[in-house]
């Protein structure tokens, strides 16, 4: 991969997007963080992206859920640098209730957040990788984008809303050079998963420690958490020319969840 690639991870201060924002400044990229993190957080995270090798790195914290302030995002990568060759749409949140409790709120902030920003974000950078006649767009997209879970509708909604919008931006870039593919993991051990875990065990009336046991690995037949680094492995494959014939897949990384 070229030192000079330009990449912009969205919602990449914690988790599966820091992790996969490490990978590709280990690569060599100019990556842009994108995420909720105070000044000290920020500085800290770019000192840590520098010493494994970006070429440059810079922060931007975009709102998430204002369309204007996401292609404004990616439009200020884009004259930083002039252009843009990966696009991670990696920003998410989660909130769990049955469907007749479930906040408007927070149902209005998943879809914004979770499905919305991707469309912004990816329109917004589109042009610039035509004109390049090269890209690679990688939805984070989730088990849930191909199977569905009690207590999770707008989660489980904007997903699979990140499935179809995931093929249908393949089909029209295929021959454009461009790639648009969606990772769908299983449960990885992130902080949003962590924060979920006391919701669902109120939900279901359970213990944390069965949240965990018999709901969150229960679905995953290896019994086991996917990691951020197998999560990041993958993302940095697609952005590599032997994945140029990738486009459109639904790339599961669950323990087997979704071969059940």
């Amino acid at each position: 991969m070229s030192t000079a690639r330009i990449a912009l991870v969205t919602g990449s201060t914690s988790g599966i997007g820091l992790g996969i924002a490490e990978r590709l400044a280990a690569a060599g990229c100019h990556v842009t963080l994108n995420g909720i993190a105070d000044a000290a957080t920020v500085a800290a995270l770019e000192r840590r992206l520098a010493d494994r090798g970006a070429a440059s790195v810079a922060y931007d914290g975009a709102d998430m859920r204002d369309g204007a302030a996401v292609r404004a995002l990616v439009a200020g990568v884009i004259a930083r640098h002039g252009g843009l060759d990966i696009l991670v749409n990696n920003a998410g949140i989660q909130h769990v209730a049955p469907v007749e409790e479930f906040p408007v709120d927070k149902w209005n902030d998943i879809i914004a957040i979770n499905l919305s920003s991707a469309f912004h974000a990816s329109a917004a950078a589109i042009p610039a990788m035509k004109r390049a006649s090269s890209g690679r767009i990688i939805m984070m997209a989730s088990a849930h984008a191909l199977a569905a879970s009690p207590f999770k509708a707008a989660y489980v909604a904007a997903k699979h809303g990140i499935a179809g919008l995931t093929k249908t931006i393949a089909l029209e870039l295929a021959e454009h050079g461009i790639t648009c593919n969606a990772i769908c993991p299983g449960y990885v051990l992130t902080p949003l998963v962590e924060r979920q875990i006391p919701d669902t065990a109120r939900a279901r009336g359970i213990s944390e420690e069965a949240v965990k046991r018999d709901v969150l690995l229960a679905a995953q037949p290896t019994r086991e958490f996917v990691s951020i680094e197998q999560v990041a492995s993958l993302a940095l494959y697609l952005c590599q020319p032997e994945a140029s014939q990738i486009t459109g897949a639904m790339l599961s990384i669950d323990g087997g969840w979704t071969a059940k």
